[in-house]
């Protein structure tokens, strides 16, 4: 081989890793473990808010211990279903997550509105890393004070603990049921009739707008009749009408 060629034949074969090669197919990138980790995505993270706090309150009924007599429930004017998670060992529970839902003025419940749960303390607390609390609201004033973004239970509107079915002779006297706010916890170990200071709920319109699909706000929500629900809160708004008629 003539040896002018060496130099030429270097200078190639150096260049050649820079070249394009001609119709190469792309290479996937695998992804990494934290992108194949299911994770839910956030109107998905909100309809499991809807889905737990139908649970809850179906739980509640399905027991003669936890569950709200009729007469109690035909008084509803509004029904609040809160999950908050425990702060402590023993007392106090942090925030959470809850619906609303209000009976209208033809007598038709309104679709379950998402809103946040603040600080609460609802007496013993022990075992457990979750507290369900059910606000059953008898006036038609209360529910609306959350409009203004925040309403404070037993402070903003009187509120006690609430007599579940096994309590016959609490509801039976009627006064009871008087008090715009009844409180039903599996944790609280309280009587029926105690004074309870609940703590918060406020509105959460953010969280609305993507589950419900919507640019309304909570009063269109709650006592609109324009708003289309989202399907997956249905099976909420079907239970509650029934065990309020």
């Amino acid at each position: 081989m003539n040896k002018n060629l060496f130099p030429l034949l270097f200078t190639l074969l150096a260049a050649a890793p820079c070249l394009p090669a001609a119709d190469a197919p792309t290479r996937q990138v695998p992804a990494t473990n934290a992108a194949r980790t299911p994770q839910l995505a956030p109107r998905d993270a909100l309809v499991k808010h809807v889905e737990s706090c139908e649970a809850i309150l179906r739980e509640f009924m399905a027991n003669k211990e936890t569950a709200i007599p009729a007469e109690v429930l035909k008084q509803a004017r509004a029904i609040v279903i809160v999950n908050q998670f425990k702060a402590g060992f023993i007392f106090g529970v942090q925030g959470g997550y809850g619906t609303i839902m209000v009976k209208r003025a033809d007598g038709r419940w309104s679709l379950p509105a998402l809103i946040r749960a603040g600080e609460a303390s609802l007496g013993l607390q022990i075992g457990g890393k979750t507290v369900e609390t059910i606000y059953v609201i008898t006036d038609n004033e209360t529910p609306r004070a959350l409009l203004n973004g925040r309403l404070d239970i037993g402070a903003d509107a009187k509120a006690v603990a609430g007599p579940h079915a096994a309590e016959a002779d609490a509801w039976q006297k009627g006064s009871i049921l008087k008090v715009p706010v009844l409180v039903y916890s599996k944790k609280s170990g309280l009587y029926a009739g105690a004074t309870v200071k609940a703590g918060f709920i406020s509105r959460d319109d953010e969280a609305n707008f993507l589950l419900h699909n919507t640019s309304y706000g909570l009063p269109e929500l709650l006592y609109g009749t324009w708003v289309t629900p989202a399907p997956e809160a249905k099976f909420l708004m079907e239970y509650v009408a029934q065990i309020t008629r």
